[in-house]
């Protein structure tokens, strides 16, 4: 899987985390490069003491430091530039391209998925997912280009040193990439338990009248304590397994220090090196391991990106709503007649009521309470048979309906969503809907 797919990134959003790489390495490699005029200048410096050659000249290093350190700020600069600058942007375009996402997919979509579970993915998932790709990704990609380009000069140089030198970092990230497999189930319970308390904050908001009209406050409170108790637990679980795995992998790595040095002392003493080249693989050695450093400290980061993506796309795996360019109703107008209704008591409710709810189109029943809203809609769902008149739907009259047809009919074609008694009753009609929202 690329990149692309595991980070839902764009094409651009590719190309920067790359250019963000390669900038990268460039600069631990420019850093390799000031470490070399350390080198001249300790083998001018030890050649002093032993051969009795005179002093380095000191005018021809501060050109030379000068020099590093103007191409070390330019390089550092385009890295910064590539990690923390233009890379950005692609969070900006991850947002918009989710919003447009969401805008486009169909209401059953939302009736799924939980609103807290929602606002969580698109605010939460997507600064993880940039977090990794502006820290992490750039850091590892270049460090991985670093490694293997000073492998390879390295092991020119003196091919035991290197080994005695780089054995220990394949064998640290192997590791801590390894570790992913427990990992994951971990990150995923840390999310499911922060998500817990998201959706506590989000109940609260939605029903803090109910729940101060009925006293349940303490309960409540009690109830979200406990989710919030549960989500540090397993957070700070979470840090220790990310923690152990993480610096268990620096402590490997680390260990290639040990070996060059014992190795480089096995060599000069059965004479097969100097001082000198032991001193090249200590400098070089003391640096090769840096730019891991800054990633893997944020690697848990980079785990839990690639969950965050795959919520994502699964934005992305849904079918979009569907619909034409031009408007062509199929009749399925509804027509109350003349419609008129009568408890057992007498009282008369509706008397005369005609109109046409045409498709398409939104027919709102307006009125104060009791002046017969729902009793319309109980005529049009069967629940009531009118005393006068006809209900028609599709053309045909529902009003004689035997009830086996009405509840068929209910269940295929009409929802009723009530709200507060002050309010209008809507009526939303559903046409070739497997699960009708009731």
């Amino acid at each position: 899987m690329s990149i692309k797919e595991k980070y839902a990134l764009t094409d651009e959003g590719v190309r920067n985390v790359k250019l963000g790489a390669i900038w990268t390495a460039v600069s631990n490699l420019v850093v390799f490069a000031g470490m070399g005029i350390i080198f001249l200048a300790m083998s001018q410096f030890v050649a002093s003491l032993t051969e009795g050659a005179p002093l380095p000249d000191i005018m021809p290093y501060a050109i030379g430091l000068a020099a590093f350190i103007l191409i070390l700020f330019f390089t550092e600069d385009k890295a910064y530039h590539y990690q923390y600058g233009v890379i950005y942007q692609e969070s900006g375009r991850q947002r918009i391209g989710l919003a447009e996402r969401l805008r486009k997919l169909p209401q059953a979509f939302f009736g799924r998925r939980d609103l807290a579970d929602l606002t969580e993915t698109i605010m939460g998932d997507v600064a993880t997912i940039e977090h990794a790709y502006s820290h992490v990704l750039p850091e590892l990609y270049g460090a991985y280009i670093t490694i293997g380009i000073a492998a390879v000069g390295l092991v020119v140089f003196d091919w035991r040193l290197a080994i005695a030198a780089l054995w220990s970092c394949p064998i640290g990230l192997a590791l801590l990439f390894g570790s992913r497999r427990f990992l994951a189930p971990v990150m995923r319970a840390t999310r499911m338990k922060g998500l817990a308390v998201s959706e506590d904050i989000q109940e609260a908001l939605e029903c803090v009248r109910e729940v101060r009209a009925t006293n349940q406050e303490e309960r409540y409170l009690d109830g979200i304590r406990a989710d919030i108790d549960a989500a540090e637990k397993q957070t700070i679980k979470g840090e220790l397994f990310t923690g152990i795995c993480v610096n268990g992998a620096q402590v490997v790595m680390r260990l290639g220090l040990a070996t060059t040095i014992l190795a480089g002392a096995a060599f000069i003493v059965d004479g097969t090196s100097d001082f000198m080249t032991l001193f090249a693989f200590l400098l070089v050695v003391s640096r090769i391991y840096a730019p891991f450093d800054q990633c893997l400290m944020l690697i848990a980061e980079l785990f839990a990106a690639k969950t965050a993506s795959a919520r994502m796309q699964s934005f992305y795996d849904e079918p979009l709503a569907t619909g034409g360019e031009t408007y062509e109703p199929a009749g399925h107008d509804i027509v109350f007649d003349h419609v008129g209704f009568s408890y057992n008591d007498g009282e008369q409710v509706l008397e005369d009521v005609s109109f046409t709810a045409k498709e398409g189109e939104v027919t709102a029943l307006v009125g104060p309470s009791g002046s017969g809203k729902s009793t319309l809609l109980y005529c049009l769902s069967g629940m009531d048979a009118p005393t006068a008149g006809d209900v028609r739907y599709r053309g045909s009259s529902i009003t004689g309906l035997r009830e086996r047809d009405m509840a068929e009919l209910r269940a295929q074609r009409f929802g009723f969503v009530f709200q507060q008694a002050h309010l209008v009753s809507n009526l939303t009609l559903f046409e070739n809907v497997a699960d009708p929202a009731i």
